[in-house]
């Protein structure tokens, strides 16, 4: 939740200098959080690491919410939103 925080507070605070940047930024933080977030489930289950109750729960919503961020992309880009 700190690296949230810290990340719109650094984007309010640099929004100014980078705002024709805001789309790929956007896209290279997601496909890069989707890597880490694929890459590190991928480790752990070769690790047979313990699952805990609420991680797969976690994983799967934010992928869920990377896809809705996706779908949102693409409609606006399209014009249709």
């Amino acid at each position: 939740m700190g690296a949230v925080v810290l990340g719109v507070g650094l984007g309010v605070l640099a929004a100014s200098h980078i705002g024709s940047l805001d789309l790929p930024l956007l896209l290279v933080g997601a496909a890069v959080h989707a890597w880490g977030m694929y890459d590190k489930h991928r480790l752990e289950r070769q690790a047979d690491a313990p699952d805990v109750r609420w991680e797969p729960m976690v994983y799967w919503t934010c992928w869920g919410l990377l896809a809705l961020l996706a779908v949102s992309l693409a409609g606006r880009l399209s014009g249709i939103v």
